[in-house]
C-alpha cells in the first residue's frame, strides 16, 4: 500500500501542472441519465466549460459521468479522479485527463490541490464524506477557502439546519462558517456565481485541438 500511495502522490504532482484552474464537481453514483439532477449536473458542467474552467469529477457514473459529458460538450478540459472499485466498472470516455486511484485519502488529496471551488450534488456517503473532507481542510486552514456551492435547496436544507442547531449554536463550529457555503438550484445561477468568484480568460483550459 505504501508504494501505491507514493505512486498517486507523484502522479497528483504531475497532473497539477496540466489542469488549469478547475471546479470538481461531487455527487451520486446512482444518478439516471434520464434524470432531472443528471441533465442540470451536465448543463452545469457545460456552462463552466465554455466560461475556461476545467471540470474535474470522480469518474464514475451517475453525477460524475453527467459532471464529465457536459464538460466535454464545452470548450474546456475534463478531468475524471476514478476510483478502483470491484463493483464499479472504470469509463473515461469523457475524460481528457483520467487518473485511477486505489486510496480514496490520495483520491480526496487530488480534489483538495486541484480544485478552485466545488459544486456538491445530491449524494450519499462518498458524496458526503468528499464534502465535509474539503469542509474540514478549509476550516483548519490546511487548504486555501474556496467557493463551496450546494445544488439543490430542498435536498440540502434539512443537513444545514441540522448543523446550525446543533454545531453552530452549540458551539461546536465556529459562527459563521456556514454563511460560506451558496445554495443554488439553477445552473446559469451556479455558473454565474463561480465566475463571479474565480474570474479567468475564456481560453486559458481549452482543450487541445
Amino acid at each position: 500500500m505504501h508504494a501505491t500511495i507514493l505512486r498517486e502522490l507523484d502522479c497528483i504532482e504531475q497532473t497539477l501542472g496540466r489542469i488549469g484552474t478547475a471546479v470538481s464537481i461531487f455527487g451520486s453514483a446512482r444518478i439516471a441519465p434520464e434524470s432531472e439532477l443528471y441533465r442540470l449536473a451536465y448543463g452545469i458542467a457545460e456552462r463552466l466549460s465554455n466560461q475556461g474552467y476545467t471540470v474535474i469529477s470522480g469518474g464514475g457514473p451517475g453525477i460524475m459521468r453527467a459532471a464529465n459529458a457536459g464538460a466535454s460538450a464545452g470548450a474546456s478540459q475534463t478531468v475524471g479522479f476514478n476510483i478502483a472499485l470491484p463493483f464499479e466498472p472504470l469509463d473515461d470516455s469523457y475524460q481528457d485527463i483520467a487518473l485511477v486511484f486505489d486510496n480514496f485519502t490520495t483520491r480526496k488529496l487530488a480534489f483538495a490541490k486541484c480544485s478552485h471551488a466545488f459544486i456538491v450534488m445530491p449524494g450519499g456517503m462518498g458524496t458526503l464524506d468528499e464534502l465535509f473532507e474539503m469542509l474540514t481542510l478549509m476550516q483548519t486552514r490546511k487548504m486555501s477557502k474556496v467557493p463551496v456551492v450546494l445544488v439543490g435547496t430542498q435536498f440540502w436544507q434539512g443537513l444545514l439546519g441540522w448543523m446550525r442547531e446543533r454545531l453552530e449554536y452549540s458551539g461546536l463550529i465556529n459562527p459563521g462558517e456556514l454563511g460560506e457555503i451558496t445554495v443554488l438550484d439553477d445552473a446559469d445561477a451556479i455558473a454565474a456565481h463561480i465566475g463571479s468568484q474565480i474570474p479567468l480568460t475564456a481560453l486559458q483550459n481549452a482543450r487541445a485541438a
